[in-house]
């Protein structure tokens, strides 16, 4: 066996040390907090407002095409009829069971819109009988919210406890304030937990998931989702379009009043002062996005709810997030 092959040990390699860098002559590292990009390119896309050239296009376009397929549509058919009768009279139940579908559809959607106005109109009065400090005007809102309520099985005990209690208030806030507790104060419950949960995903998606289009998807899926169910919890039911159309009006606001920026609070509520400083960058993500999200689920209670909070609390943001996120990521002292 030769030698060489026999030798055991640590192998030693002499360097130059004028090549070599030492520490102090490294880059420094750097300290850029995270900035929510996944929620920041969804509030853009959202609230960008299209422009009257746009929505002339995609009106025409519409138009067109619905035209030439409607024509297109009554051509088989009547060739149909003609050729094989059998055939023609088949196709025509196929087609009028799709008109009665596509015209169900319209008629929910419809029925969303007229819901979620009937709810901006309750809450337009009563923020005007507060205003004016108008009794009556205050005791027809809480008529119209205890309407919008009546076919809920879970909200028939409190609308008889206000029905009661209606005689011993006698000034608008404290009339509205009684619809308010006895009402809403559960719904508003209900509704934190909503904004909870996505908060929650959106988080989980951008921590995990390294890809740059699939946490702005899905940001933008779960942002719309919460909104919508926001709706439902308040009575306000909302189809696809109402569901864009709130989400548009919420990021809208939220934008408008730069409420969408990471600002100190938000890294404070988010960081306790110092945990980006110990997490991952993707992680400091993940979290700026969840509580960004539940930024956007507080404006969207404040959009959707029929009465303005006065007697109730407005929901904290760092109180979402605490209890969103408190137990996805571990927190370390």
């Amino acid at each position: 066996m030769n030698q060489d092959t026999q030798k055991t040990g640590p192998v030693f390699l002499e360097l130059d040390d004028g090549d070599q860098p030492t520490p102090a002559q490294a880059p420094p590292v750097p300290d850029e907090l995270p900035s929510g990009a996944a929620m920041q390119t969804v509030a853009a896309l959202a609230a960008r407002p299209a422009s009257p050239l746009a929505r002339w296009f995609w009106s025409l376009l519409l138009a067109v095409i619905g035209f030439f397929v409607s024509l297109a549509a009554w051509n088989t058919l009547t060739a149909l009829l003609a050729s094989n009768p059998i055939l023609g009279y088949g196709a025509a139940l196929l087609l009028g069971a799709f008109v009665l579908v596509a015209s169900l559809i319209a008629l929910r959607e419809i029925a969303a819109f007229s819901r979620l106005n009937r709810v901006d109109a309750i809450r337009s009065r009563a923020q005007a009988a507060l205003v004016a400090s108008d009794l009556a005007q205050a005791k027809s809102v809480v008529a119209a919210l205890s309407g919008l309520y009546k076919a809920r099985p879970e909200m028939k005990i409190a609308r008889r406890r206000i029905d009661d209690r209606q005689s011993e208030v006698f000034d608008a806030d404290g009339i509205l304030g009684l619809a308010e507790n006895e009402l809403l104060a559960p719904l508003d419950a209900a509704a934190q937990k909503e904004v909870e949960a996505a908060s929650r995903q959106v988080a989980t998606i951008t921590a995990l998931v390294p890809l740059a289009l699939v946490d702005v998807f899905t940001a933008l899926s779960a942002n719309i989702r919460m909104i919508r169910r926001v709706a439902e919890v308040y009575g306000g039911r909302s189809g696809t379009l109402g569901s864009w159309r709130l989400t548009r009006a919420v990021l809208s606001h939220l934008v408008a009043t730069g409420a969408v920026a990471v600002g100190d609070d938000l890294l404070g509520s988010v960081a306790g002062g110092s945990l980006l400083g110990k997490i991952s960058r993707r992680f400091g993500e993940g979290l700026v996005n969840g509580a960004l999200t539940a930024r956007v689920g507080v404006a969207a209670m404040e959009v959707c709810r029929p009465l303005p909070f006065v007697a109730q609390k407005r929901p904290s943001v760092t109180a979402l997030v605490r209890r969103a996120l408190g137990g996805l990521f571990d927190r370390q002292s």
